[in-house]
């Protein structure tokens, strides 16, 4: 019988990230992963033959190019070039394992149109976002947003930004509705209007994040690894490897033992390995997770850019909830062979949402219909499972399901959480090294 201090059960980034994260802080670790490839539901299929099979659907035809090209993310994202993730990875070095590229752009539907992000001072002046006076005033408001710290009031305003909301806020600036839609959910990448009556600073701290991550490289705030979503979790495995951590794939996990409420281990092909808490996603643990919505994603292969992007080899796109009278946003993220995830001269788009009706996939068309003509569809619904409680007395800790939208932020949050649960204390990067980051991205 072995004993380790953790054993993680799947292979999702979540779980692959915090069980590099311990084994770089000490701790033996045991990864039990019942498939025989690294990322769980986040994982990049190859060959394309892969993807065709995994949705029963017959052989790719030959204009697609050679299946071995391709990595398909089965959750496609970004990566926020400042945020959480960019900083986990920078702490556990992980970036040794990966290659990054600047995502090219970021656009917002309105009015049935793609419309570019302004990301430069020029780009504002001329951005057909919002007219004239609207540029005047988005400027003003960036400006406060900005400059804003909240441990000098010379620079609120007036507006206290744990009081004030941001509602009354754009109200403050008197910003039209085009302005308060991009800002709020292209920019602070809010999912729905709930954060208009919260205090102001959840926003603020949002925008500084985007502005942060745009700075960086100018086109967009995002990056995306080469070879696909799949390169994280196998970065954070060899990571947890490295140090020790212990992986078994393709295994079944047979049953969870527990001893007075509390997990104490795992039985695995008739081995039974003793642990002292016990890490893992939604799908181990059926009894312990609960419903809380769901999510439709198409895969779409393309053989052109998507248009109105100026030819873009990858690009988000957020579709706001009012521009098609829904209660949340949808998503759009494309990727190419220029990310080594496609053949030449091919692109992989991915549409997702959350399922508010019993016809999911007439809820996608809006986003659907900028893609067209589409090669290939690949759909999947998925439920949306968080944990009944924080596992804390059970010693059992339940990431939640991945959502809709097509960046870490959520993701990194439940991180967050889930260390804070395990640990007792925070999860910090301070003085976080950037050098070899930014010597190994273009």
């Amino acid at each position: 019988m072995q004993e380790f201090d953790f054993i993680v059960l799947g292979t999702g980034l979540k779980e692959c990230i915090l069980s590099g994260i311990m084994s770089v802080s000490g701790k033996k670790v045991l990864h039990i992963d019942r498939n025989s490839y690294y990322g769980g539901e986040s994982a990049s299929i190859s060959p394309l033959e892969e993807i065709y099979k995994k949705f029963q659907i017959s052989e790719p035809p030959i204009s697609m190019g050679r299946g071995k090209d391709w990595n398909v993310d089965l959750i496609p994202k970004f990566l926020l070039a400042n945020g959480m993730l960019v900083k986990i990875l920078l702490y556990t070095e992980v970036t040794r394992y990966l290659d990054f590229k600047v995502v090219e752009g970021s656009y917002v539907f309105k009015a049935g149109k793609v419309h570019k992000l302004p990301s430069t001072e020029a780009e504002i002046q001329t951005s057909d976002l919002m007219g004239m006076f609207d540029r005047r005033r988005f400027r003003k408001l960036l400006q406060f947003m900005l400059n804003l710290d909240e441990r000098d009031p010379r620079t609120y305003h007036d507006m206290d930004p744990q009081k004030t909301t941001m509602r009354e806020v754009f109200h403050h600036f008197d910003v039209g509705t085009e302005v308060i839609e991009f800002t709020g959910h292209a920019m602070a990448l809010h999912c729905s209007d709930d954060y208009l009556d919260q205090p102001c600073i959840q926003t603020i701290q949002r925008i500084k994040l985007y502005s942060e991550s745009l700075a960086r490289y100018n086109n967009s705030p995002y990056l995306y690894p080469l070879y696909g979503m799949g390169e994280l979790p196998q970065g954070f495995a060899r990571l947890s490897a490295e140090y020790g951590g212990t992986y078994l794939l393709n295994r079944q996990v047979d049953n969870i033992v527990m001893e007075n409420g509390k997990a104490v281990g795992v039985k695995s092909g008739g081995e039974f390995f003793r642990c002292k808490h016990l890490i893992c996603d939604p799908s181990y643990v059926p009894d312990r997770v609960k419903k809380v919505g769901r999510v439709i994603r198409v895969i779409c292969l393309l053989n052109h850019p998507i248009k109105n992007t100026n030819d873009a080899s990858s690009c988000q796109i957020i579709i706001p909830q009012t521009q098609v009278n829904r209660k949340s946003d949808i998503y759009i993220c494309m990727v190419s062979h220029t990310h080594s995830v496609a053949s030449e001269g091919m692109y992989v788009a991915s549409v997702s949402t959350t399922v508010e009706t019993s016809n999911p996939e007439k809820e996608v068309q809006p986003g659907l219909a900028l893609l067209e003509p589409i090669m290939q569809k690949f759909v999947s619904i998925s439920n949306f499972m968080v944990p009944l409680d924080d596992g804390r007395r059970s010693q059992i800790f339940v990431s939640r399901s991945y959502d809709a939208t097509t960046h870490f932020e959520a993701e990194c949050n439940d991180i967050k959480d889930m260390y804070r649960r395990i640990t007792g204390t925070e999860l910090c990067f301070c003085g976080v090294q950037r050098q070899s980051y930014d010597n190994n991205n273009e």
